[in-house]
């Protein structure tokens, strides 16, 4: 026999710091080395995951040769039921889709129960809290039997509609859901074993019983007669009383140890009778002692005090021990990283252990500059795989019309077009976006694409193919699951194929394609359970499946380096752990809300209270914190506000400081020391070599390259910025216009000058429509056409309906004076003698009975004041002065009597230019000055000469190096050839 006959539950346990796996395989070893060789193998060995299966094998694979034990995973246990004439289990997918559609009809009676986009993670939660209940062996009824007389509506309202769901999905005939068929399948078995007690070794290794259904098999198997349990990271240093006082969950269940408690107590045995499985012990005993008093209850720790100074060996305990508090999550993830580089050059093992997974992202970042790829057991999410952002763009097609951004996301996409005439797609790409940056439309449909393909050699069938995969795709009603499902695999693989290929080009080739397309099938075989949705919703339970993937296609990771999750933390071991993230918040994780069941209402119901997964991760923290060389990491402040450091990490400096004759104090200050060594060589690290800052620039261009025509809308820019002037007319330089078109201002300018000059001209072909009621209506009009977004044709709308009775009153005055004679005219005149033109466009020019000008300007933003004018936007001053050299042609040389800006915004402004004291004469005078000025080649074109303010941003500041200087720093000529 394996084990001797025992009067009480058979438990066994490993200490913390010892490797599980290892230690296991020579347990099983050790005890089956006096017994027949098929003794081993009538053993049944259980884990919890397939990583522990995996590295026990490959333990067992090291050598001697032996008949291994039957290995089998928990979830294994489930293939038994088939046998047993269970039904199959429900796919989890489609108890999701049925519960969304619930959920849905209730936020709908019930608006202000959460927001529409909560849907699925309301769904998701639900069907997390029915799992719950049915691992635990809670009832509907139990749920209904909750008193919640003293709490708010919400949790009466909730907890009637958990009864609800729980019996709608319970409906369904020939299939359980997957945790109600586990425990079945255990309870089926521990009955089975009752009546026929199997006769072989049974282990059960790996489990803190944590779930109802595996407490349950845990009890059973430690009853049988060569059952066994063996429990990790069990704390033999704990003593009697402090066990004992683990009693009440509301309070212990945030306890590494509870779990091991609450089995020993179900099973009426004492820690005493927890029997070490080998005798292999931890490497640092002291740092378990420190770590398993720091950890005490919150009830208990005034054991500190009494139990304390009975600490022994604290220098040992905290020799291999390293405690990096970083400034920033930056310099966390950079020490870290230089530690891992390090260890790599050692030939060290080394683990990154962090649930954070910012962190793990910004030390793969740091590493790379090494060359060196750690083996990150997360993984890729699959939403952020290329198949998975693809598919999430395309469903994004369906839910608004299609702008150029959307559009161009996915032709740059690198599995778009990924066929044939890759580089074709790409170089007429680029045409595109250029085209719709300069020309737009701002919502591309299949009209603009016909347009694009006028008068360019592109590939046959190219824009055919954009206006069939991209125009119209927009809806804004519901459909059936099963038709947007179609659409998205249809259209997704038309996308991916091209316009000179079939089939799907690559889009399910590789790790990831293959988990995308695994996720899509399990999707089209569940979606007749969805019922019906619109185009946001869909969109959104295509991103909350694609979250829950993962995809490990790491290209060729460096073996020794590897960053674990809490989870995989548990079965492996390195020479070398790193703890990382350890703030609240972080680890451990905040606990998620629970919109179904509070704190108090999962404790009368008997389930899982939301301390487990506190309880959890202090467990993993004890384990991590016992290996050979540790690394405790923390920043003192992330990207918004300082942080807190972990409860664990805070109870463990808090102890240290409290034991100064242990030498405590000293032992916390050498690990303090050893982490700002590597945080300084970090900073080194960091430290950007000087680079000399740049002058503020003043270049003067050869004469013959200076500009010779400048528009009158220039003129305000040569005197406020010259650099600008410089940058656009000596060095042909444009601005990229933005790739989203929005309704900017220069939009608004152009719309609003169309209006008044139609307007206007019709008023003078017929005088009865110079009402308010035309130009509203006429506002109405053109806004349709040139404007396409909703809200700023409402806007804008309202704003010219608030200014029109103004306008036509003072238009009518205006009128009274003189007539219009000549819009959006075009003018030009000659500075002589220089080389040089000046041209314009006058908005509105009337002419009245004498043969006088009247100048109009319309401005849709604040007019400037005439302070204003005198000295930098003499904008209207030069035309009055072109209007009286006889810049217009159709007009000639006249004398101008009024210019007038009108401003358009909120309410109807009018400024006047002040020709009495600026006069025509003299401003033509002037500008010929300061045109003349740059015909000097001594003058340069200096930044930001005399801007407005310093918070205006130039089009070209980045060119002049703004911000290496500022507008003290003294010009600096530069004589260019």
């Amino acid at each position: 026999m394996m084990f001797e006959p025992s009067s009480t539950p058979r438990v066994f346990a490993l200490p913390c710091g010892v490797d599980f796996p290892r230690a296991l395989v020579e347990g099983l070893r050790r005890r089956s080395q006096d017994l027949p060789p098929e003794a081993l193998a009538r053993a049944e060995l259980i884990v919890n995951t397939s990583r522990m299966a995996r590295r026990v094998r490959a333990l067992f694979d090291g050598g001697p040769a032996l008949l291994l034990p039957r290995m089998l995973m928990l979830t294994d246990l489930a293939q038994r039921a088939t046998l047993e004439g269970l039904p199959p289990a429900l796919p989890p997918l489609r108890r999701r889709l049925e519960l969304s559609q619930l959920i849905a009809k209730l936020l709908d009676a019930q608006p202000d129960l959460a927001s529409r986009a909560s849907l699925y993670d309301l769904s998701d939660s639900l069907a997390a809290l029915i799992d719950e209940m049915q691992g635990e062996g809670v009832s509907t009824d139990t749920i209904r039997g909750l008193d919640v007389s003293d709490m708010s509506g919400h949790w009466a309202r909730a907890q009637a509609f958990i009864g609800i769901a729980d019996e709608f999905t319970g409906l369904h005939e020939g299939a359980m859901d997957a945790q109600a068929r586990q425990r079945q399948v255990v309870l089926n078995l521990i009955r089975q074993w009752q009546d026929a007690p199997p006769q072989h070794p049974v282990i059960l290794a790996g489990s803190t019983g944590s779930r109802g259904t595996t407490l349950l098999l845990m009890q059973a198997i430690a009853r049988l007669p060569q059952g066994a349990v063996v429990l990790p990271g069990f704390d033999f240093d704990q003593p009697a009383h402090v066990w004992s006082g683990l009693d009440d969950p509301m309070i212990s269940e945030d306890h590494p140890q509870y779990r091991f408690h609450k089995l020993m107590k179900d099973l009426e045995i004492s820690p005493a009778d927890v029997r070490p499985w080998t005798a292999a012990s931890p490497v640092s005993p002291e740092r378990n002692q420190l770590v398993s008093l720091a950890l005490r209850p919150a009830p208990v720790t005034d054991a500190w005090m009494s139990e304390g100074p009975q600490l022994t060996g604290l220098d040992r305990a905290a020799e291999n021990v390293t405690l990096v508090e970083a400034p920033s999550p930056r310099a966390e993830a950079l020490a870290i990283a230089l530690r891992l580089r390090q260890a790599a050059e050692d030939g060290q093992t080394a683990a990154l252990i962090t649930p954070d997974r910012m962190l793990t992202r910004q030390v793969s970042a740091a590493l790379d500059r090494w060359d060196i790829l750690p083996d990150d057991s997360a993984g890729q999410p699959l939403q952020l795989s290329p198949p998975g952002r693809l598919l999430r763009h395309v469903a994004g097609l369906f839910c608004k019309p299609l702008a150029c951004d959307s559009l161009l996301t996915l032709l740059k996409h690198p599995l778009c077009h990924d066929g044939a005439g890759r580089g074709d797609h790409l170089r007429q790409t680029r045409e595109l976006e250029l085209s719709l940056r300069r020309n737009g439309p701002p919502f591309p449909d299949a009209q603009a694409f016909a347009g694009f393909e006028t008068g360019r050699e592109l590939t046959p069938g190219w824009t055919a193919w954009l206006s069939a995969c991209f125009a119209d795709q927009h809806g804004a009603g519901t459909l059936p699951l099963t038709d947007w499902v179609d659409r998205l695999r249809s259209l997704a693989e038309r996308i991916a194929s091209g316009s000179q290929a079939e089939g799907a080009g690559t889009l399910w080739d590789k790790k990831a394609g293959q988990a995308a397309l695994a996720c899509i099938e399990n999707l089209e075989a569940e979606a007749p359970f969805g019922g019906e949705m619109s185009a946001r919703d869909f969109a959104d339970l295509l991103g909350a499946l694609l979250s829950q993937g993962e995809v490990r296609d790491c290209d060729a990771p460096y073996g020794s380096i590897m960053i674990w999750g809490t989870l995989e933390a548990r079965v492996q071991g390195a020479d070398l752990v790193i703890l990382g993230g350890l703030n609240e918040g972080s680890w451990p994780e905040a606990a998620s809300p629970d919109p179904w069941l509070n704190r108090q209402l999962r404790n009368q119901a008997g389930l899982l209270l939301p301390e487990r997964r506190i309880g959890l991760s202090a467990h993993d923290f004890q384990q991590a914190i016992a290996a050979p060389e540790v690394w405790l990491t923390r920043a003192e402040r992330s990207e918004e506000a300082d942080t807190v450091p972990s409860r664990w990490l805070n109870r463990l400096i808090n102890l240290l400081s409290g034991l100064p004759e242990q030498g405590g104090r000293d032992a916390l200050a050498a690990m303090r020391a050893k982490g700002r060594q590597w945080l300084g060589w970090a900073e080194t690290l960091e430290e950007p070599a000087p680079i000399p800052q740049m002058p503020r620039p003043s270049p003067r261009p050869p004469v013959a390259s200076r500009p010779r025509r400048l528009t009158i809308t220039e003129i305000p820019r040569l005197i406020r910025d010259p650099y600008a002037i410089y940058a656009k007319h000596v060095l042909r330089l444009r601005p990229l216009n933005a790739l989203v078109q929005e309704p900017d201002a220069l939009l608004r300018g152009i719309v609003v000058h169309e209006v008044f000059e139609h307007f206007i001209k019709e008023a003078q072909a017929d005088p009865s429509l110079l009402t308010a009621e035309h130009l509203i209506a006429k506002t109405g009009a053109l806004l349709d056409i040139h404007v396409p977004w909703p809200v700023a044709r409402i806007l804008w709308h309202t704003r010219i309906r608030k200014i029109a009775a103004d306008f036509v009153l003072a238009e009518q005055e205006r009128q009274s004076r003189a007539k219009p004679v000549a819009f959006e005219a075009k003018g030009s005149a000659r500075l002589n003698p220089l080389d040089f033109t000046i041209a314009c466009r006058a908005d509105r020019i009337d002419m009245d009975d004498r043969g006088f000008l009247h100048l109009y300007d319309y401005k849709t933003g604040a007019p400037p004041s005439e302070a204003q004018q005198k000295k930098f936007d003499k904008q209207l001053l030069i035309e009055a002065a072109m209007a009286e050299e006889g810049a217009f042609e159709d007009l000639g040389p006249a004398e101008v009597a009024r210019a007038l800006f009108i401003g358009l915004g909120s309410k109807m402004k009018e400024v006047r230019a002040p020709l009495g004291e600026q006069p025509p004469a003299k401003v033509w005078e002037e500008l010929r000055t300061l045109i003349g000025a740059y015909f000097e080649p001594e003058q340069g074109y200096s930044s930001r000469r005399m801007v407005h303010r310093d918070d205006i941003a130039g089009d070209f500041d980045h060119l002049a190096r703004y911000g290496e200087w500022d507008r003290s720093a003294t010009p600096q000529p530069e004589d260019l050839t």
